[in-house]
């Protein structure tokens, strides 16, 4: 996949924290969609392993790192990432690519039901963040959704981590679904549905469904990516491939409940623990999504057949 050099980017829809020193230790405040793709799995598995403390995302993963004694903030990125063009180039201008895309597309389906959809900030951290509603969390976290401040927290290097821990394949388009997974939280907690979240775990539990239709909702904005316009007009993404698909799904598979609790987690598997859907499962709701296109098929909590 490409974006459309000539497109323009929206950086305010992004606030660069890196090398700000944000909040580290602690841990984020659990709710509907609190933490993200695979933040309570890597919790479980730290607490088990590693004592909660010695997990570092790794340093030099070529995304958008920062260096010792340097700063980055919002407005340096907002120099750096101005169009389609640095998108290709730029590993971080790609991430605010995406999030434009992604966004685009929730307030495109709001104004065709007639309503106004609430942009969400993605906020850019590296090693620790405190947010305005959750409380502090470091890297190990994964990517997150807080519903108290409706803001996305990412730490840039866990694209990285993806491929070295739990050995996905990688591409852009891994990135894309992991940035779409999180905004489907905030669609979530726009319309209410975090709060349906009462059983926690379990194969069947709400907090499955919860992540499945997220998961369902990041396939249903890949089926439209090519054709979103920025406010200039222009589709951000070009050339969306079944291997940018596969590669999406490849990573959908790999951070199942069942996959990390067999390849991280010791080799046995407990379903009552599963929170966030299996490897099938979450493939299976990804690729609904992205084959209906239609936000409107994701309804989780309305089958008996997760999958």
């Amino acid at each position: 996949m490409q974006f459309n050099e000539d497109a323009e980017l929206d950086t305010s829809q992004i606030d660069d924290q890196r090398g700000g020193g944000g909040g580290v230790g602690g841990r984020v405040a659990l709710g509907g969609g609190g933490l993200g793709i695979v933040g309570l799995v890597i919790y479980f598995l730290l607490s088990q392993f590693a004592g909660g403390s010695g997990f570092q995302l790794p340093s030099g993963s070529g995304f958008g790192d920062v260096g010792q004694n340097q700063q980055v903030d919002s407005a340096a990125i907002r120099e750096k990432c101005k169009t389609g063009a640095d998108a290709n180039r730029e590993d971080d201008c790609r991430a605010v690519a995406f999030i434009n895309s992604i966004q685009a597309y929730w307030a495109d389906q709001y104004a065709r039901s007639g309503n106004t959809y609430k942009p969400a900030q993605t906020n850019f951290f590296q090693g620790g963040v405190n947010t305005g509603g959750c409380g502090s969390a470091t890297s190990a976290a994964g990517p997150f959704y807080c519903p108290a401040d409706a803001e996305v927290y990412i730490d840039l290097a866990f694209f990285q981590e993806l491929k070295t821990t739990f050995g996905a394949t990688g591409g852009p388009f891994v990135e894309a679904y992991v940035l779409a997974h999180e905004y489907g939280h905030h669609i979530q907690n726009l319309l209410g549905t975090s709060d349906r979240v009462k059983q926690g775990t379990g194969p069947q539990s709400d907090s499955v469904r919860l992540e499945l239709q997220a998961d369902c909702y990041a396939g249903a904005w890949a089926n439209h990516a090519t054709t979103v316009p920025t406010a200039s007009g222009k589709p951000l993404i070009t050339g969306v491939t079944d291997e940018d698909i596969n590669a999406a799904l490849d990573a959908a598979g790999r951070i199942g409940d069942d996959y990390i609790q067999k390849e991280l987690g010791g080799g046995k598997v407990d379903t009552t623990q599963f929170s966030h859907g299996s490897s099938a499962q979450r493939q299976k709701w990804y690729r609904a999504g992205y084959d209906s296109g239609d936000p409107a098929r994701c309804d989780t909590f309305g089958t008996n057949n997760l999958g």
